[in-house]
C-alpha cells in the first residue's frame, strides 16, 4: 500500500509539472506600462489579447536618441509616419542589457516591415528578430501567423551574437532588406536568411512589402533600440 501511494504521488506531480512550467513563462504585465514615445502606438499579439493582455501591459519610452521597450505580452510597435516602399532597408540596433533578465529562456526582438491595416485584427507584417542565445526567426502575420524559418523558435545562425551568460549584455544589429525579388534578414552585418518575395507576398501572408515598418518584441523582454532608420536601396 505504501508503494502504491508513492506511485500515485509521483504521477500527480508529473501531471501538474507542465502547468507550473507554463505559468512560469506567462506574460508578466509591466508596472507603469504604456507608450509615452510621441507618435508611437502598439498592439499585443492576438493570442495575448485573448488572454486579456493589452498594450498598457508593456512599456515603450524614449531614452536618449533611441527607444526602450519592456514587455509584458508580445507586441509590435510603430509610428504611422514610418513607411517604406519599393526597394529599401530598415535597420536598428538592439541591446539587451541583461540577457534573460525577465524570463527563464531567450525571447526575441527585432524589426518588421510591410505593415498594413495596423492596429486592426487584420494587420499584416513580416519581422526578423534575434535571440541572445544565437537564434533568429523570420515570421509574419497575415493576419494568421506564418513562419519562414525554424518554426516558433527560429534557427541557429553564426550571424547572431550570443550573451556570455544570463544577466550579461548582448547587442544585435538587425536589418530587413527588400529587393525586387527577395527579402534578406541581416544580423550584425551578415545575411542570416534570404527569402523569395513570392513566398512572402501571397494569399494569407503579406499584402505587400510596401507599408509601415516598426519594432517587434517577444514577451517578457527588455531591450534598448538605437539607430532605427530606413534607407532606400
Amino acid at each position: 500500500m505504501r508503494w502504491s501511494h508513492g506511485i500515485a504521488v509521483a504521477l500527480a506531480a508529473a501531471l501538474v509539472a507542465p502547468a507550473v512550467s507554463s505559468a512560469q513563462d506567462a506574460s508578466k504585465a509591466v508596472a507603469g506600462g504604456g507608450i509615452s514615445a510621441p507618435g508611437w502606438m502598439g498592439k499585443v499579439d492576438a493570442r495575448e489579447a485573448t488572454g486579456g493582455a493589452k498594450i498598457e501591459d508593456t512599456k515603450l519610452v524614449t531614452m536618449g536618441p533611441g527607444l526602450h521597450v519592456t514587455t509584458g505580452p508580445a507586441a509590435v510597435y510603430w509610428n504611422p509616419a514610418n513607411t517604406a516602399s519599393g526597394n529599401y532597408t530598415v535597420t536598428a540596433k538592439f541591446t539587451e542589457r541583461e540577457f534573460m533578465g525577465l524570463n527563464d529562456h531567450a525571447h526575441p526582438y527585432g524589426i518588421f516591415i510591410g505593415g498594413n491595416d495596423m492596429g486592426t485584427d487584420n494587420q499584416s507584417l513580416l519581422y526578423c528578430a534575434a535571440y541572445g542565445n544565437g537564434n533568429f526567426i523570420v515570421r509574419g502575420f497575415g493576419p494568421a501567423a506564418f513562419a519562414l524559418n525554424g518554426g516558433r523558435q527560429g534557427q541557429v545562425s553564426e550571424a547572431v551574437n550570443k550573451a556570455a551568460a544570463k544577466g550579461q549584455p548582448v547587442t544585435q544589429e538587425i536589418a530587413l532588406k527588400v529587393s525586387a525579388d527577395k527579402i534578406e534578414c541581416l544580423i550584425n552585418g551578415k545575411v542570416a536568411g534570404t527569402f523569395p518575395k513570392a513566398d512572402v507576398v501571397a494569399a494569407g501572408k503579406l499584402k505587400s512589402t510596401d507599408g509601415i515598418y516598426g519594432l517587434r518584441f517577444g514577451h517578457n523582454t527588455d531591450a534598448h533600440v538605437a539607430g532605427f532608420a530606413m534607407t532606400k536601396n
